[in-house]
């Protein structure tokens, strides 16, 4: 075993290699960015050393600088988490030449799965079920369309060289390919450095169901069973659970057995997951192989109690697995989700911001946290906007379900948008909690999962008005405590008035709708007039700070966040932000940007596709923004003529920048 082992990469993944080397008395070292220097991983490694800017190609991708900090800090080995370099064969083959073990598989076996036309071919070999595809060199776009089209539509269009999502595009009539081909290869450039892209037949109810494997340098493998991760946006994964639904023994060691084939056949050593299309009537077919430990190995390990870490130390170190296959077994059902600073309402943005609350359900032998943020910290352009992974286990998935639902209720963010709601909407939603479900749940069933936002209901502004009403109180209770005249009138909040009834008229903004609250000053409370009719509240904060409110005789606690003018109240799993405002203030009404062309979020504007002058119709495409890695299409809001374009491609735009001015046409 190690005694030092330094772990190239940051957030969450880099706090749970910490975790398992603390356990196992081995020294941690861990680097950063500027934009991590007082990060959660950098305070819990043992030392931590900064290697360059916030870019992750000058910091977390700096082959030299990594090695250079192993060099100094005496670290044997190098864990490279996921993402950033953890599968790159220079990476490992650097490790190799500077006598630093790499704490993942061969060289060899990275540069045969890193190339998915490559990995394709070693598989067909191999005698791995394929899907029908065209995995060849040639990235001419006429020809690549010519395969499409003897394959038949719809098809997939991958980038080679990666996975997560990007550079991919599917395809669904033959006169969108050349444009999906062109968006798929430029964000496949952007994300890996390789634009090469393989075209396969596109299954459309399939299920993603993933095997982990593992292997040891004395041949010995054995797979950990299989995790369904087919709840997904954009092709990336938002929930996975294991065992997989429905899925009968016999499937299972059948997949299994595959992928442990797939493993031998290119000498694999250490963790691995083949990842296969699973379709309806039990088919299944290889789509790759990720030479890494993955982001959902925690619902592995909370079904079958090992630490995939650990093993990781162990096989990297010269040891044998742990287990054979005998010796495993699967015990109960666990699901994870992945809280991201996204908006799912504007087709996944992420979304950037200081985490001003965070709250998080207590962790037990039935809930785990895995997370690289806390309170105060912030969520940054530069790196995958996670949150955090939330993993539930219960005896079956009926259970697992019950306290996802409930975890998330717990789950409290404010600071930036999350998709907690969203997940939860997933969760309640029958078809899931039936199994019913593949890789396109989630468009099918957009309608419930999306549902158009509602204004404040009569609980919410309720809670919004006695935290305000509990807050004046106690500012005023301490004023007076500190006044020369603590029994000054001026101190008295009781909303008296000469020769009139005792009220207060309270203002918010929900959305852009204002709203306003009477409040009547009553003996035993507070009289609410609200839209729905009045209401008698009262309540008091906690030790926590969470209001326990009494709503018209009804019970419950709710936390009231506030951010300056903003109030984000939560209660019973609901989350809703009101705005406090003056409406005999003058108006302040922002300038708005003609045609609503801006920058949805910051962002390197990676192609203008078109010119000044030019006329375009109603949700044409202008001009393609990229943002962590993925590529977003800004579209004319309406029919018009480009003005002028105010930004270049490589051009850095800021949230909420002008990227092109559109003048609308007066008919005669």
């Amino acid at each position: 075993m190690f005694d030092t082992i330094l772990i190239a990469n940051r957030g969450e993944i880099a706090c749970r290699i910490i975790r398992t080397a603390k356990r196992l008395g081995i020294r941690t070292v861990t680097v950063y960015s500027d934009a991590d220097a007082t990060a959660r991983h950098v305070t819990l490694a043992d030392e931590a050393y900064r290697i360059g800017p916030p870019a992750a190609k000058e910091s977390y991708l700096r082959i030299d600088a990594i090695l250079d900090v192993a060099r100094i800090s005496g670290a044997q080995a190098i864990h490279p988490g996921y993402g950033f370099l953890s599968e790159s064969a220079e990476f490992a083959e650097a490790c190799e030449k500077s006598g630093v073990v790499f704490i993942g598989p061969p060289v060899a076996a990275i540069r045969a799965m890193g190339s998915k036309s490559t990995a394709k071919k070693i598989m067909q070999e191999a005698q791995v079920p394929l899907v029908p595809g065209y995995h060849g060199t040639n990235q001419n776009p006429d020809f690549l369309l010519q395969e499409a089209k003897k394959i038949g539509f719809p098809v997939i269009i991958k980038a080679s060289a990666g996975g997560g999502g990007k550079g991919m595009r599917a395809v669904f009539q033959p006169q969108d390919f050349i444009e999906a081909l062109g968006g798929a290869k430029r964000e496949s450039m952007a994300s890996f450095g390789d634009d090469h892209v393989l075209v396969e037949y596109y299954l459309t109810k399939p299920r993603h169901v993933e095997i982990q494997i593992f292997t040891d340098g004395q041949g010995n493998a054995v797979y950990l069973f299989e995790r369904d991760c087919s709840i997904q946006r954009r092709h990336q994964k938002v929930l996975e659970e294991s065992p997989a639904p429905g899925l009968t023994p016999k499937l299972r060691e059948k997949m299994g057995n595959a992928a442990v084939v797939a493993a031998q056949s290119i000498g694999y050593v250490g963790a691995g997951t083949v990842e296969f299309l699973l379709n309806e009537d039990g088919s299944f077919f290889f789509m790759e192989m990720n030479t890494r430990l993955q982001v959902e190995h925690p619902v592995t390990e909370m079904i079958t109690g090992q630490d995939l870490v650990e093993w990781q130390l162990r096989v990297a170190g010269g040891e044998q697995l742990p287990l054979a296959q005998q010796d495993l077994a699967i015990s109960g059902h666990a699901i994870e989700v992945r809280i991201y600073a996204e908006d799912p309402s504007r087709d996944f943005l992420p979304a950037i911001g200081r985490i001003s609350h965070l709250r998080t359900p207590a962790e037990s032998t039935h809930l785990r946290i895995d997370t690289g943020i806390r309170e105060g910290d912030e969520v940054s352009i530069h790196y995958d906007p996670m949150v955090a992974k939330l993993i539930v286990w219960d005896t079956d998935r009926t259970g697992a379900l019950r306290r996802l639902k409930n975890a998330l209720e717990d789950f409290q963010v404010v600071g930036v948008t999350t998709n907690i709601g969203f997940l939860g909407r997933i969760a309640a939603h029958p078809a899931f909690a039936a199994g019913d479900f593949d890789t396109g749940f989630i468009e099918r069933h957009r309608s419930e999962l999306f549902p158009e936002t509602a204004p404040a209901s009569d609980r919410i502004l309720a809670l919004a008005c006695l935290d305000v009403l509990l807050r004046r109180a106690a500012e005023a209770s301490s004023s007076a405590a500190a006044s020369t005249d603590p029994y000054s009138p001026w101190h008295f909040t009781g909303g008296w008035r000469l020769n009139c009834d005792n009220h207060y008229n309270l203002y918010f903004l929900d959305g852009e709708t204002p709203v306003t609250v009477t409040v009547h000053y009553r003996q035993s409370g507070f009289e609410l007039e609200l839209p729905g009719g009045e209401m008698l509240v009262r309540g008091q904060f906690n030790a926590d700070g969470n209001i326990l409110a009494d709503l018209g005789g009804t019970r419950i606690m709710a936390t009231v966040v506030r951010h300056g003018v903003d109030l984000t109240i939560m209660a019973r799993g609901c989350s809703h932000t009101l705005m406090i405002y003056d409406p005999f203030a003058p108006d302040t009404e922002e300038a708005g940007v003609g045609g609503g062309l801006t920058a949805p979020m910051p962002g390197k504007v990676v192609a203008v596709l078109v010119e000044t002058g030019a006329q375009v119709e109603k949700g044409a495409p202008l001009m393609i923004l990229e943002a962590m890695k993925m590529e977003h299409t800004i579209n004319s809001p309406r029919e018009g003529v480009i003005a002028q374009i105010n930004y270049g491609i490589g051009a850095l735009v800021d949230d909420g920048a002008e990227l092109l001015s559109l003048r609308i046409e007066e008919g005669p």
